[in-house]
């Protein structure tokens, strides 16, 4: 059961959480992240570390702890459990004050992120504690663990987990940081954004889990971007393909990574919400549950790069040579399309764009649009589904659209627009495809 920054972020919704975690008849790990806005915060105290302004940090430090001191009035009540909640507290905040004094690298960097969990889980603790409930903490950073190109090694966190696990058979309750792990170096690092989803879904392939527990504040997956479109429904059921596909192309309520060591275990993933418990969510497994389309999502700040040369496209590796540079680059490309004389394709990290685009002109002529949304319509089959492609391009055929990505999965047809579109596809969207207005 994994519980986001706004599931722990209020000590009502933390005493909410021991509720639901208390009502499992099986075993169950809780996977925590930091209280919401935390990691703003340590990421913004880094910031002003890594720049020499010690007194800005300072400032981000103690409006940070003046926050946990009052949360913590209200998450425990006891004396002695308030005293446990201060000196675990004092503890990671003294480590913050202390760094002010080092210089800074990115691994101090790495470390200061990870207070966040760590605070989360250890409050958490004492309240459980508090009231009586048995429990164990396993600390992720005993047991998550990723390689030198930044993957998770899932046979080694297999082995340590299951380990730790079986020592403590008394307990049913176990409590663990989400994102947070060891780097190859053995020092601490993270799995990214949203990396307490992916810490979720490795520890329930880990452990060969009967389901991973994604809970979040929306009644699980959408049809559409509840913040952009009024009418929006959840959707019951879907395939893993389906959920990273949607993942991937902008759904926020689930991190892109998070759904492969789950599908490759085949452990059930339920999305959730906390403040509903009751709602049935949504179920992504093997089976997609129905034909047809599920839902729409939407990807920003995308790059479209345009490479055109009428003289080496239909060369021999001419289209290696391309995927060689953003190789080089370790810079992932969403879509792609290619006629007799150009290739146009999409990236969404602008890092290394300068070196890219160096390495890509003697190919030809390359030019560039930023600012680009890509639009994908996400469901079971929707390649072959009778009338799909009329309906989707009837309902926004007065939209210009930059590129599209069509039968490259048979679960999505994708779009590139400007961004400035993006609202408009997107409501047109949920009334031509989902007759929602």
């Amino acid at each position: 059961m994994k519980f986001g920054g706004t599931s722990v972020g209020k000590p009502e919704r933390m005493h909410h959480i021991a509720g639901l975690v208390t009502k499992e008849t099986e075993p169950v790990i809780v996977v925590l992240s930091a209280l919401s806005g935390t990691t703003n915060a340590l990421v913004e105290i880094g910031e002003h570390i890594s720049k020499g302004d010690r007194g800005g940090a300072k400032q981000c430090i103690d409006k940070l702890e003046a926050h946990y001191q009052a949360f913590i009035t209200e998450l425990v009540k006891k004396e002695e459990s308030l005293a446990k909640a201060k000196a675990i507290i004092a503890e990671h905040f003294e480590f913050l004050n202390i760094i002010l004094k080092i210089s800074f690298s990115e691994a101090l960097s790495k470390d200061i992120l990870a207070q966040g969990e760590l605070l989360s889980t250890k409050l958490f603790c004492v309240y459980l504690e508090e009231q009586g409930i048995s429990h164990l903490l396993l600390p992720a950073l005993e047991f998550m663990t990723i390689d030198s190109y930044d993957e998770p090694q899932i046979g080694s966190i297999k082995v340590k987990l299951t380990q730790l696990v079986q020592q403590h058979k008394d307990k049913k309750i176990f409590v663990t940081q989400g994102y947070i792990c060891r780097n190859a170096r053995g020092e601490v690092d993270n799995l990214k954004r949203g990396g307490s989803d992916y810490s979720a879904s490795l520890i329930a392939a880990a452990i060969n889990a009967s389901v991973c527990e994604i809970w979040t504040d929306i009644d699980g997956m959408h049809n559409n971007d509840p913040r952009v479109v009024k009418k929006t429904v959840p959707v019951e059921q879907m395939s893993f393909d389906e959920a990273a596909e949607l993942a991937y192309f902008g759904a926020k309520i689930l991190h892109p990574a998070s759904i492969w060591p789950a599908q490759t275990y085949k452990i059930p993933v339920r999305l959730l919400n906390t403040m509903q418990p009751e709602a049935k969510g949504t179920l992504i497994t093997e089976e997609a549950g129905s034909v047809g389309v599920k839902a729409v999502a939407a990807k920003d700040n995308i790059i479209a790069i345009r490479i055109k040369s009428s003289r080496m496209l239909l060369a021999y590796g001419f289209l290696r040579k391309i995927f060689e540079v953003f190789e080089k680059y370790r810079t992932p490309i969403d879509m792609i399309t290619t006629s007799e004389v150009a290739v146009s394709l999409t990236i969404d990290n602008d890092t290394n764009l300068k070196s890219i685009l160096k390495e890509l002109e003697p190919f030809g002529t390359v030019e560039l649009d930023k600012n680009q949304t890509i639009i994908s319509v996400v469901g079971n089959e929707i390649a072959q589904t009778e009338d799909m492609v009329k309906k989707l391009f009837g309902s926004i055929m007065n939209i210009p659209v930059r590129m599209v990505s069509y039968g490259g999965s048979p679960h999505n047809i994708s779009l590139l627009i400007a961004a400035e579109y993006k609202t408009q596809i997107l409501q047109q969207l949920n009334k031509g495809m989902f007759g929602l207005e």
